[in-house]
């Protein structure tokens, strides 16, 4: 081995180990990402000296990941602008597009009411609108879910093959004790969502959630986003929202349509 390797291994260690700590300091703000947290704090979470903390914190805020507020901390815009190319760009033209008609289904059934995309084998939501009763959800404006232990994930995972082989060759890990986890069983039911068009989360992904969805059908039968309506198990009958999704879903599939024969250029991302 030659001597500058043997010089750059401890270098390289050092360096990957900053960016683990990085990485722990950033994962550390939890849900006050955007309104601040101390650095001590911070540092606990991390399990980090405070220091170190400090440090990080500073080659962090410089280069724009996060910014100082007072004596706290919170995720930066450079992130965020990071975050967003995580995404499909088409999702914010899909997401502006159908947003109108998320609202007409939340008027229809007062529940909480989703707008979701798939983006691999997971879904991403691009809106969401709360109902009167709230209920504890996995789903979060930006967030991603596993596609199928979610309503809104098996509709869409019906009309698109690829990303169903791709879920039905990896880990199916349980979200909850209900969660389907047998590619078999799993396959049978997306064929069968395919076959009716809607499909349903029985406290799959949260438990005491249930979910109702369908599918915006755009440009050549392909599903370019799904809605959804949930409320907790029990006081909720998924199966009789079906028809206000299917309406509400229709009228988005029509609207898509008119959107792509005005604008063909702008409208074949989303049709």
């Amino acid at each position: 081995m030659s001597n500058t390797m043997i010089e750059n291994a401890p270098q390289s260690r050092d360096e990957r180990a900053a960016v683990e700590k990085a990485v722990s300091l950033l994962t550390s703000f939890g849900s006050q990402a955007s309104t601040g947290i101390g650095v001590s704090e911070l540092a606990r979470r991390a399990g980090l000296s405070k220091s170190t903390a400090f440090r990080l914190l500073g080659m962090l805020e410089r280069n724009g990941v996060v910014e100082k507020v007072g004596q706290k901390y919170r995720l930066g815009a450079r992130l965020h602008e990071l975050g967003r190319h995580v995404y499909v760009p088409d999702h914010d033209q899909i997401r502006d597009t159908l947003i109108p008609f998320l609202t007409d289904l939340y008027e229809q059934t007062h529940e909480t009411v989703h707008l979701a995309a798939l983006h691999g084998t997971d879904v991403v939501y691009l809106s969401k609108l709360y109902g009167h009763r709230q209920v504890r959800s996995p789903s979060r404006i930006g967030g991603r879910v596993p596609a199928y232990c979610t309503a809104v994930g098996k509709v869409l995972l019906a009309y698109d093959h690829e990303a169903l082989e791709e879920v039905l060759r990896g880990e199916l890990r349980p979200l909850t004790t209900k969660t389907i986890t047998d590619p078999a069983r799993l396959a049978a039911e997306i064929a069968k969502v395919r076959g009716e068009g809607v499909a349903f989360d029985d406290e799959e992904a949260t438990t005491g959630l249930s979910c109702v969805a369908v599918p915006v059908i755009g440009h050549g039968g392909r599903a370019v986003a799904a809605m959804s309506v949930s409320a907790v198990t029990g006081r909720f009958d998924t199966r009789a929202q079906a028809p206000a999704l299917r309406r509400v879903s229709a009228a988005a599939a029509q609207h898509l349509m008119r959107v792509r024969r005005r604008s063909p250029g702008a409208g074949r991302a989303i049709a």
